[in-house]
């Protein structure tokens, strides 16, 4: 029985003793103890007094004293006003960190998908893809720690208006440039057209507004903004030239993508294309129309009523009859729920698109998928930068490729400076720069919660004495160097030891809470809690290890519990770093 469960049970018998009251254990809440006060958890005694008919202070001493002799792992207990906080024995801790070993766990079951990534085939992925693929890659892996079967799935935006612009904006301008003739990467080029149909769009719209034309109009009215919807009825009615004209850039686009992902850490079980999935959607809101959940205006476009839901009317497919982004995601979500049977389904998608996922659950469950229940938008906020920190090739946003160079150099010029790679090979270091680089943007995005919007400052992000991923790697790096010199036996044999320093056992607490914030993190799907988590196992042991002595320890008792402390946190903060998708360098 652990030790939670055992005093719940306790503190029930004890309100049958001490207040003639029967009290069901298992409704009974313990708490982490108010770091402002002694103890490890706390039992609230105000809903309780009407049972023990005395004052919250009262009832709190009576039941501690109970509780002290009656459970032997209790050390003390102090009562601040009604809260009973109880602080466990050194043995008890002892005994928990002897036997504890981070592991994947069983706890949770079932079936989840996390799609993320989401980008469009008409540019290349950017700084708000960094954020939501570090994200959905590490939800995945918290969730997997935590038990469950995950698959990792990638929605390409393939086809649409969009994509549309950057092949004709190429067709008219490009002069049959390739990536390789251009010397660059495939999703950067035609990137670089889908700016170029920007750039003359815009032109156009002025004329026309120059000549007399309302804007609103003049959009719609632009000559190159007919020849794209031009281009997109042929693309779905499947004219030769523009499909093999899609193929081609697509194909540069893709082999982009696959290095950048490569780069960042990511990857996927399946990816969808939204040109495969759309035609799904249709037949579903064929069956939409059916089943009178949507119905067809006069001019033919079909649409959903939603305003009885506190909504309102939403467009389902056009009056041409080609689809719209809802009318993809019916189909993309039919599909993946037909493939993989998952009983829960996460979209990671910023939260620009909070509204659009409220409707597509919605429409859903109106046409009766039972598994719509299990669908849930993990909403994230966007990701801001210090003013010319960085360039973008695109002159819009900041790709991720430059990010990622930009936080290589940033790490390269730190390291160097620090003078730590003395004696490292120019492999070695290429190797630890990449790694510190990349870990410290994982880490600076996934520590803060992902619904709030963020600032991301790569000079910030590398210091090695802040709340820092370059601070959690260094902390396993200098555990690691010092297990290099311990002796195996050290590690493996068993140890006495009766009296711990405090900075000790706070460090022997803190690991002890790693199944608890995994789990919580896994309930939470939020990444920052492992995140934060893992800084306070850090600066835990960084604690203990200028409190004493581990190498250099003459009791040997005391050098065998240290050195294990210290391989039980090396253990732990790979662990909880991998969640994250980081690396962790040996050696820094």
């Amino acid at each position: 029985m652990q030790i939670e469960e055992f005093i719940r049970s306790t503190i029930s018998e004890g309100f049958a003793e001490l207040f003639n009251a029967s009290i069901d254990a298992a409704n009974i809440r313990l708490e982490a103890t108010n770091p402002d006060f002694k103890g490890d958890l706390t039992f609230v005694t105000f809903p309780y007094l009407k049972i023990s008919k005395k004052n919250p202070e009262q009832t709190a001493s009576d039941l501690g004293n109970y509780l002290r002799e009656r459970v032997e792992q209790l050390k003390d207990f102090n009562v601040v006003k009604g809260f009973l906080n109880l602080e466990l024995s050194e043995s008890y801790w002892l005994d928990r960190i002897r036997f504890y070993q981070p592991a994947i766990l069983k706890k949770n079951t079932g079936r989840v998908m996390v799609e993320y990534s989401s980008p469009n085939t008409n540019k290349p992925l950017h700084l708000g893809h960094v954020r939501n693929n570090l994200l959905g890659y590490s939800v995945s892996e918290i969730l997997k720690y935590s038990g469950y079967d995950v698959t990792r799935v990638n929605l390409v935006n393939d086809r649409g208006i969009h994509i549309c612009k950057s092949m004709l904006a190429w067709k008219t301008w490009g002069n049959n440039e390739t990536p390789e003739s251009a010397g660059m990467k495939g999703d950067h080029l035609v990137g670089k057209y889908y700016v170029e149909f920007d750039r003359h769009y815009k032109e156009e719209i002025d004329t026309l507004v120059a000549g007399g034309m309302a804007k609103e109009k003049a959009e719609k009215e632009a000559p190159l903004m007919k020849q794209a919807q031009d281009m997109l009825r042929k693309w779905e009615a499947g004219d030769k030239e523009t499909i093999e004209l899609w193929e081609m850039m697509n194909t540069w686009v893709f082999a982009g993508f696959r290095q950048t992902y490569e780069r960042l850490g990511v990857e996927f079980e399946q990816t969808y294309l939204e040109s495969n999935t759309y035609l799904l959607g249709k037949d579903i809101v064929e069956e939409g129309l059916e089943k009178g959940v949507f119905y067809k205006k006069e001019d033919g476009s079909v649409w959903i009523d939603l305003t009885a839901d506190g909504l309102d009317e939403k467009l389902v497919r056009r009056a041409d009859g080609t689809s719209v982004y809802m009318t993809q995601d019916l189909g993309t979500a039919e599909m993946k729920y037909q493939d993989f049977q998952c009983e829960k389904s996460i979209y990671v998608v910023g939260n620009e698109q909070d509204y659009h996922f409220k409707v597509l659950f919605l429409i859903l469950k109106k046409l009766g998928r039972k598994w719509a229940e299990g669908c849930y938008h993990l909403s994230y906020g966007m990701v801001d930068l210090p003013s010319g920190k960085m360039k973008s090739r695109e002159g819009t946003v900041v790709d991720a490729d430059d990010l990622m160079d930009e936080m290589e150099e940033t790490a390269k010029i730190k390291t160097e400076e620090l003078g730590k790679t003395e004696g490292m090979t120019d492999k070695e270091k290429t190797h630890l720069y990449r790694a510190l680089g990349l870990g410290a943007l994982k880490f600076y995005m996934l520590k803060v919660d992902p619904q709030k919007r963020m600032l991301f400052d790569p000079n910030e992000s590398i210091d090695l004495q802040g709340d820092t991923g370059p601070f959690v790697q260094y902390t396993y790096a200098r555990i690691h160097s010092m297990l290099r010199v311990a002796r195996q036996e050290e590690l493996n044999k068993e140890y006495e030891v009766s009296d711990v320093r405090e900075s000790e056992l706070n460090l022997m607490k803190t690991l002890c809470d790693f199944e608890k914030e995994v789990l919580k993190a896994a309930a939470l799907y939020s990444p920052s809690v492992i995140a934060n988590y893992a800084l306070n196992v850090a600066k835990a042991f960084n604690r203990v290890y200028n409190d004493v002595s581990f190498l250099k320890e003459h009791e040997d008792e005391k050098r065998k519990f240290r050195l294990q402390l210290a391989l039980k946190t090396s253990q732990s903060i790979h662990m909880l770093l991998d969640m994250l998708g980081m690396e962790c360098p040996e050696r820094m």
